[in-house]
């Protein structure tokens, strides 16, 4: 299952998003446009769907509140609105169908609280909230019914799919020196300091066939690397990675993670996380690192891993290289466009002179990261 469509209302950057959505998407625009704050919207929904995170109130208040997630652009209608629709394919109707509106308390402790909650599934409406109950007691207004184990048993399947939501922004430096920094590490990981754990939590089948696949890739990314295995420290019983590279001295090409360049740590998150997807993977500039000959095969790479999983993966990307690949197509892309009033997104092809150029035979990366680019960028060489 997929996330087919997108509607949001007045969250973080965007006034309003109305888009599709296909099984690979590429996000598209300037720094500061908000392709990390669409990809938030999922971690959002994760975060509210997760029991043991703390639900709606948590979710919102790691985020800074009300406040800082309602669009500046908001007026009128300060109303946060999200809505979701699950299909089997892109081009199949929805099988689920989620909206969300949340406001914030005018006076007192300004807590947030649902608007409304929404539920379809196959066309019917079998959620429809505030209930009589919910306008008789305002505190329930303050959870979600997804959140709710207790209520929720008509739709676990929607808050199962939220949950599985993985996100990942790999920094190497926090994997190789995990033991060192020791610092408190962000719910869910999504800087990875704790994939080694992750790796050493699957089961050692499944961890075997996956370290087998990611081995077959950097024998043939990485100069002189030949063997990938996971091992146990035999004194502290923590989990560690290990490549052996061409050496002279067969026992002396051994090296553990904390030896690995940055782009080996950053496409080994990226293989293991393509591998166990099989539900909504977001990533952020996977490109980073990584030699521009890897970086041109990201794009097919992630739709061969697809196909056996039947995930769906969104990528924020500012790399030409990796938008060359001429099995893109421009309904695979979102182009983002700050203006004055939020930044605007629209599909690559919805635009006649980005649809022209892909059909003379430009690569998406040469059609559209030319519009990403700011008006005045020449005279940044000029600033002293």
């Amino acid at each position: 299952m997929i996330v087919s469509h997108l509607t949001v209302k007045n969250w973080r950057n965007f006034q309003h998003i109305d888009v599709d959505l296909r099984e690979r998407q590429f996000l598209v625009g300037p720094n500061a446009s908000g392709k990390s704050n669409l990809l938030d919207i999922f971690r959002f929904l994760r975060d509210i769907a997760r029991p043991e995170g703390g639900g709606l109130q948590k979710a919102v208040k790691n985020r800074g509140g009300i406040s800082k997630l309602r669009c500046l652009a908001a007026r009128r209608d300060p109303e946060i609105a999200i809505e979701v629709h699950l299909a089997s394919t892109a081009e199949a109707p929805p099988t689920w169908r989620y909206a969300l509106g949340l406001k914030q308390e005018t006076r007192g402790y300004r807590q947030p609280y649902l608007a409304y909650e929404h539920v379809w599934k196959d066309g019917v409406q079998i959620l429809n909230r505030p209930l009589p109950e919910d306008t008789h007691d305002h505190d329930r207004l303050t959870q979600t019914f997804l959140e709710q184990i207790n209520v929720n048993v008509e739709f676990r399947e929607l808050m199962r799919f939220f949950q599985d939501v993985t996100y990942l922004h790999l920094v190497p430096q926090l994997l190789r020196f995990a033991d060192t920094i020791q610092g408190r590490m962000l719910e869910d990981d999504p800087f990875g300091q704790g994939f080694l754990d992750r790796v050493a939590k699957t089961t050692e089948k499944t961890r075997k066939a996956r370290l087998t696949k990611i081995q077959q890739a950097l024998t043939i990314a990485v100069p002189q690397l030949q063997q990938l295995a996971f091992i146990r420290d035999e004194a502290t019983g923590r989990p560690h990675l290990q490549a052996r590279y061409s050496h002279w001295r067969p026992l002396a090409g051994w090296q553990r993670e904390e030896q690995f360049s940055d782009g080996t740590l950053r496409l080994l998150g990226l293989l293991w996380s393509l591998l166990e997807n099989d539900s909504l993977l977001l990533l952020e500039e996977p490109e980073l690192s990584l030699n521009n000959g890897i970086v041109s095969q990201i794009a097919s790479l992630i739709s061969r891993m697809q196909r056996p999983h039947r995930g769906q993966v969104l990528i924020s990307t500012h790399s030409e290289t990796l938008l060359t690949d001429q099995g893109i197509d421009g309904r695979e892309v979102l182009l983002f466009t700050p203006t004055e009033e939020g930044t605007q997104i629209t599909v690559a092809v919805d635009n006649a002179e980005v649809k022209t150029l892909l059909e003379s035979g430009l690569t998406v990366g040469e059609a559209v990261l030319p519009r990403t680019r700011p008006a005045d960028i020449g005279q940044l060489s000029l600033f002293k």
